[in-house]
């Protein structure tokens, strides 16, 4: 008890500074009976998008990696309170976490996955700063992503594998560039989208390196990954899971692959069976394991 109440003190010390600077009235801390917290609304960055919550349990081991969460939502739309639910799992079993805001794609404001990944970068930056205030380490975390969060969480991890022990991937897209993805159906109502993400021009028989680049396929490095894809997605094609499960296993990455019959984009927003059953099981073995 002595370590808990330690550690809320601590903790809510260190964020003291960044509170002042938030000027958010939306901020707020919740303290639990047994001395867990849940900070909602902790700004990261100027940007009135870069907000986070973070929850941690009563207790855990020092070891113990943060699970970042990353929205989807086409990458310009969405919000972090559709990742509540799986925060909230993650809680129940006394896995601390991150669920963040970020930077939505837009031509006008020049926003592009670039600025996301960024954001990403900055949640880890600012929580690094207060890891050790709750008794955890820094540079140790899980990320989370669905859809074009799954995207961001894949990218990042793959490019920072220092700071990104495993990944979770769910109905995420992996290919931007493949002739297999050029010629596909999928790409001829996905690429316009694609276009806006990587902010270059999408010329089918001329593709720039940049699509290459914003590829998590192209940017694959040694940090296990568990991926999760439907067999009739619509919004993102199956083959997309198919092709970094395979990508994977060409190069000896520890990954798993759940690949879900009957089912179709982001199936925990749907399916409550799936989801109590498979999704949240393989999420949390995956994370201890």
């Amino acid at each position: 008890m002595k370590k808990l109440i330690l550690k809320y003190h601590f903790f809510v010390l260190g964020l003291i500074s960044f509170v002042f600077q938030s000027c958010n009235t939306k901020f707020r801390v919740w303290v639990g009976t047994n001395n867990e917290q849940k900070i909602y609304n902790l700004k990261y960055g100027e940007h009135k998008r870069q907000k986070m919550d973070i929850f941690l349990p009563s207790d855990y081991p020092q070891d113990a990696p943060v699970v970042l969460l990353v929205h989807g939502g086409a990458w310009k739309y969405g919000k972090k309170e559709h990742m509540i639910h799986i925060q909230k799992m993650l809680f129940n079993y006394n896995i601390p976490s991150i669920n963040m805001n970020y930077r939505l794609v837009s031509k006008s404001k020049k926003i592009t996955y670039r600025e996301q990944l960024e954001d990403i970068n900055a949640v880890i930056a600012k929580f690094n700063e207060l890891a050790h205030k709750a008794e955890l380490q820094p540079d140790n975390y899980i990320l989370l992503g669905e859809s074009a969060g799954g995207h961001l969480a894949l990218l990042y991890g793959y490019q920072n594998p220092e700071r990104i022990k495993k990944i979770i991937s769910m109905s995420a897209p992996t290919d931007f560039y493949s002739p297999e993805y050029l010629n596909s159906f999928y790409s001829k109502y996905s690429s316009p989208t694609v276009q806006n993400v990587v902010g270059t021009k999408f010329h089918r028989k001329n593709m720039s390196e940049e699509f290459r680049k914003a590829s998590p396929i192209a940017n694959v490095s040694n940090v296990p990954t568990l991926i999760f894809q439907g067999n009739q997605d619509f919004l993102v094609n199956k083959q997309q899971g198919l092709t970094l499960d395979s990508v994977l296993t060409a190069r000896n990455i520890p990954h798993k692959l759940i690949f879900m019959k009957n089912t179709g984009h982001a199936p925990r927003f749907f399916n409550k069976k799936k989801r109590n059953s498979i999704i949240y099981p393989n999420i949390r073995e995956w994370i201890r394991s």
